[in-house]
């Protein structure tokens, strides 16, 4: 169910109204033309003889008013769905607030030499894409952009809800800043990416408020299957009229209405709006922005899934495990790994502080002077400091630092291997061109990933894991995590090959990522599954935007489009079930005085004409009523094979709505005799 908010009740009420019209109506070929059986049952209450009407004029009033109510409870449906959508807009647009930026005078100045001077203090309206603007402790980012110089703890639960806060920084995949959070500690130097309107808080409201408008190629056609069910059903009725001479009977125009209306999917036509818009709420309620209702639905019908294995199966970021002396005494290295990394802010550099700090290392702190530390650089690979009296300490990758050393142990080409081959990175350590020992990192499995992906596998996903990282990572990362299938050392147009070899074998592929890289393929995929955290780059390319920044959340979008599609064809089966239980209650009591033996399959023993008439347009019209909360909520859903899902689907469905009709039209009819009715 859902919490009643009486003040969208009343609003879901008042549109139900405004959608009666016949402009708006015939986008759903079904309720219109129930509303069109509503303006001749209209005429014949007013006037009867002009479509020689011969029942009494309460007769076709209670008819009339009986459509009436079918239609508005069908735009109550979908009003109410569309509601819950606006109502999630709403929210995003209270977390726009007037803001203001501190904007650099001087584009190129360094981080570390900014002062009072250097910026101006504007509004946020007025900062300009291709802006650099200074923001520090206490500020709030102004305009979405890209971190060109520094590292920050950010405040990112106005925008996802969690509480957490993210380390935003230069370089690599966790760059991006969002308009609207908080800065909350350091300083950064940030380059704005988005003009006046276009950050990605206005395009997640502009989503959430045109998503529920936008028809997906599945509905498109459920739409045209429904309208071809109509056009036959009314094809049909309307040469009964004739049939009816044949036999020389006289079928009054109300109760082939009735039976019109009891013939035609009205169940499902009222319904599959509000199914649709209700599943797109469900995703956004997941802290996913969904670009388009297609996505929603192309990740129930997903076949595989590639998984990227850095920041997706794995944490990210690459944390100390070990120090292991090769050739040396345990604490000299301990020491090196300490004063190597002493001033060394990176993620990996302050892992390897804390390991020591745990083993209880100390050194020296008044030997470590911040302006002899030795910055990481792409061209040495390595990095480290240099103390007053000379001696040089170095760490980096093993390669880099057996180049240029000068003593290399036995066996540490061995043991590097062995933290490879179980997914760690391995760190050399030297001290005066003397090789000491290793740094094992490991970029830990996220917790309870293997699960997930077991989760995954069981609703007929393969998940297939590519990877920049060397063999030996990548087949150690795809051991833990479950995954069969997987590919190490791909570049980025390798994943696009991968994706389109996949498409061609007509197969749904869903793609998960957070990276410039990554960008391309998240394009290419049916469903591209974007990190928040990640680039600007990859959240423009995907067509889902996951504000929490957790790859697995797919699992949760694969299980809201299943249970979108399950949802809609469980009650597409519980809508034909109806019509044909409503078909034995009608043919018999319309055509049985014309056909004496028609009044053999009317089992049931109505009590009159009339009264199965009414009584099976109340029962359609208050069936739709009841499903809202089964179209607003969906069908449970659980990993099982399709083949189990269509059988359960047909017994349960199908079986109750071959049987409630009956039940129903018949306490409806003894219920109208009781009343005096007939």
């Amino acid at each position: 169910m859902f919490d009643i908010d009486w003040e969208q009740q009343w609003t879901a009420i008042k549109q139900s109204f405004i959608k009666l019209d016949p402009g708006y109506l015939i986008k759903n070929p079904v309720m219109f033309v129930v509303e069109l059986c509503t303006i001749l049952t209209i005429i014949l209450t007013i006037y009867p003889p002009l479509f020689k009407g011969q029942e009494p004029m309460w007769y076709y009033l209670t008819i009339t008013l009986i459509l009436v109510f079918t239609l508005l409870f069908a735009n109550y449906a979908e009003s109410l769905a569309e509601l819950q959508g606006e109502a999630h807009a709403d929210s995003l647009k209270a977390l726009q607030v007037e803001s203001e930026g501190k904007r650099l005078k001087n584009k190129d100045i360094e981080l570390a030499e900014i002062t009072e001077a250097d910026y101006e203090v504007v509004a946020g309206a007025d900062i300009e894409k291709g802006d650099y603007v200074f923001v520090e402790k206490g500020d709030i980012i102004p305009r979405d952009g890209e971190v060109v110089e520094g590292s920050a703890s950010i405040d990112e639960s106005a925008i996802t809800g969690e509480s957490e806060p993210v380390i935003r920084e230069s370089g690599g995949d966790r760059n991006s800043v969002t308009e609207g959070t908080e800065v909350l500690s350091d300083v950064l130097k940030i380059e704005v990416t988005a003009a006046v309107g276009e950050s990605f808080l206005d395009r997640m409201i502009g989503l959430v408020e045109t998503a529920s408008r936008q028809k997906t190629p599945n509905e498109i056609s459920m739409t045209l299957l429904l309208a071809s069910f109509t056009f036959v059903y009314l094809t049909a009725v309307v040469t009964m009229r004739f049939f009816g001479m044949y036999v020389n009977m006289d079928v009054d125009v109300a109760n082939l209405i009735a039976l019109l209306i009891g013939l035609m999917p009205t169940t499902i036509g009222a319904l599959l709006a509000s199914i649709r818009i209700a599943g797109m709420t469900r995703v956004t309620k997941e802290n996913i922005i969904a670009k388009s209702g297609k996505a929603v639905e192309s990740a129930g019908d997903l076949d595989a899934l590639i998984l990227d294995k850095t920041g997706t199966i794995t944490t990210g970021e690459r944390i100390a495990e070990e120090f292991i002396a090769v050739g040396s005494e345990k604490n000299e290295l301990y020491k090196a790994c300490l004063q190597s990394s002493y001033f060394d802010e990176t993620p990996e550099g302050r892992s390897v502080v804390n390991l020591a700090h745990d083993l209880d290392v100390e050194v020296d702190e008044s030997e470590l002077k911040k302006e002899n530390f030795v910055e990481f650089s792409a061209k040495t690979r390595m990095s480290g400091i240099d103390l007053p009296d000379g001696t040089e300490i170095r760490k980096g990758s093993v390669e880099a630092v057996k180049e240029y050393a000068d003593d290399i142990p036995d066996g540490l080409t061995d043991k590097a291997h062995e933290i490879a081959d179980s997914g760690g990175t391995p760190l050399a350590v030297a001290v005066d061109k003397k090789i000491l020992g290793l740094i094992e990192l490991q970029d830990e499995l996220k917790v309870g990933i293997k699960a997930r992906i077991q989760e995954l596998q069981e609703m007929g996903v393969k998940c297939i894991m590519a990877t920049g990282d060397n063999e030996r990572t990548a087949r150690y990362v795809a051991e833990q995590a479950g995954i069969e299938e997987y590919y190490a050392e791909f570049k980025p147009e390798e994943k696009i090959a991968l994706v389109e070899k996949i498409q061609k074998t007509g197969k749904l592929i869903g793609m998960t990522g957070d990276g410039t890289n990554d960008a391309p393929a998240l394009a290419k995929a049916d469903v591209g599954l974007a990190m928040q955290a990640g680039t600007n780059a990859a959240k423009e390319a995907g067509n889902m935007v996951d504000l929490d920044s957790d790859p697995t959340k797919l699992i949760e979008v694969v299980a809201i489009g299943k249970q979108l599609l399950m949802t809609r064809g469980s009650l597409t089966t519980f809508s034909i079930a109806n019509d044909i239980s409503r078909y034995f209650a009608l043919v018999p009591a319309i055509f049985s005085a014309g056909i004496p033996a028609l009044q053999q399959i009317n089992f049931m023993n109505l009590y009159s004409p009339q009264s199965v008439v009414i009584a099976s347009l109340i029962y359609n019209s208050l069936i739709i009523p009841f499903l809202i909360p089964l179209a607003m909520k969906g069908v449970d859903y659980k990993a099982e094979s399709s083949s189990k899902l269509l059988r359960k689907n047909l017994v349960m469905y199908g079986g109750a709505g071959l049987i409630a009709p009956f039940i129903s039209i018949k306490l409806i009819d003894m219920l109208l005799v009781m009343l005096g009715v007939f």
